[in-house]
């Protein structure tokens, strides 16, 4: 069996006690962000298996974006990054 060579781990533990793989990542050409595949990247970085300048690298993410990210996550949970009508949480209040 042939494991592809990455930098960092393969898997993570999350405080739940799941285990996150790479695989659990959405696919680097994703174009459509719904709010899961969303919370996918920001756990996974949150957690260590990929970094976020890796993320922000592969999945084409601007620094303040996924910052945004990052931010709804804390204040709103999955909630924060479900997007309405064109506009976040943040801008329907």
């Amino acid at each position: 069996m042939y494991l592809k060579k990455v930098d960092g781990p393969r898997a993570v533990t999350l405080p739940d006690g799941s285990v996150m793989t790479r695989a659990d990542l959405p696919p680097l050409d994703t174009q459509r962000w719904v709010a899961s595949r969303k919370l996918a990247v920001v756990r996974g970085v949150l957690h260590g298996l990929i970094t976020r300048a890796e993320a922000q690298a592969d999945y084409g993410l601007s620094a303040e974006e996924f910052q945004e990210w990052l931010d709804a996550v804390a204040r709103h949970g999955i909630g924060g990054l479900k997007v309405r009508a064109g506009k976040s949480i943040d801008n329907l209040r």
